[in-house]
Parts: structure tokens; C-alpha cells; sequence
């Protein structure tokens, strides 16, 4: 969350030409309505099972090679991170909790920091989250300092390191 996931997805799509697929966007667009009404209208947990639904049909072997753009809870569920490796190369965008709450303090689109205390609540998901990005991303880099630019240029040199040395 406020790690810059769609803004360098965005970047990554302009430079390989790749369609971007924004899970979040996808799901709002299905359920014709935001995160923040999913989450208070049906809960979280509904919330996930459309993210794992959509993962599942993103799963396809025979689909072209797109960029895709997750949720930052994505990862809590263990065939999630499965379906994740198998799909491509993953890559977590790291920021430090100062930097996330600087980044998405105003911003009242994301329903899980709607609490008196946003800044406990991200260290919070940040405590259990990471060692599931440690788990399921080839490439963890960090964000905080960062320009898109540079980021998209990381990610695709040591993708393409990657990709050229697998047996």
C-alpha cells in the first residue's frame, strides 16, 4: 500500500509495451463500485476472494505477457503466492511505514487505514505482510528516495539478469 505499484506498473507498461493489468481497478470495475465500498459493504474477506478469483483467471498459461499491478494483501493467502510465482517475475516495492503513511495519509481510498491510528495500522500490516513478499518476490526493492523512472529501469535489468540465467 503506497508503495508505488500502479505509477511504476504504468511505467513498465509504456516502456515494454506490456498491458497493464491494476487488480484493484479490475475488481472495481466488476463489482461497480470502490475498495472502500467492497470493504465496508461486504468486508475484507470478500474483497480477498475477488482478488483470488482474479489471480486464478490472470493464471494462464496461454495468456500474453502482461504487467500486473496487486493489492498489497494479495499475498496473505498461500495459493495466492503460489499462482503469483508461477505467473512471472515478482517484484515487491518496499517503503519504510514513514513513508507509506506520508504517501497515503490524506488519501481516504484505502479502507484499512481509515482508523484513529494509521500509523500502527501500517506497521501493523507490515509485520504480517512482509515475510510473505520475502517469500513470493524474486526482487525486493526499495522505493523510499526513488523516482519511478529508476525504479522501472531496476526492475527491468534485473528481470531481464534473471530471465537470461535460468537453467
Amino acid at each position: 500500500m503506497g508503495s508505488g505499484k500502479t505509477t511504476v506498473g504504468r511505467e513498465l507498461q509504456h516502456r515494454l509495451g506490456y498491458p497493464l493489468v491494476d487488480m484493484d481497478h479490475v475488481i472495481e470495475q466488476r463489482a461497480g463500485k470502490s475498495i472502500t465500498a467492497i470493504f465496508a459493504e461486504q468486508g475484507e474477506a470478500a474483497f480477498r476472494d475477488m482478488e483470488t478469483t482474479l489471480l486464478n483467471e490472470l493464471n494462464d498459461p496461454a495468456a500474453p505477457r502482461r504487467i500486473i499491478s496487486t493489492g498489497g494483501g494479495v499475498v496473505g493467502r498461500e495459493q495466492n503466492r503460489a499462482w503469483l510465482k508461477k505467473l512471472g517475475y515478482v517484484v515487491w516495492l518496499h517503503a519504510p511505514a514513514s513513508v507509506i503513511l506520508e504517501r497515503t495519509v490524506k488519501n481516504r481510498s484505502r479502507p484499512l487505514l481509515q482508523t484513529e491510528d494509521p500509523a500502527a495500522r501500517i506497521a501493523t500490516l507490515m509485520a504480517e505482510r512482509n515475510p510473505f513478499y520475502q517469500e513470493t518476490a524474486h526482487l525486493k526493492l526499495d522505493t523510499a528516495g526513488l523516482c519511478c523512472g529508476e525504479l522501472a529501469t531496476g526492475i527491468l535489468e534485473c528481470a531481464r539478469y534473471f530471465f537470461n540465467n535460468r537453467p
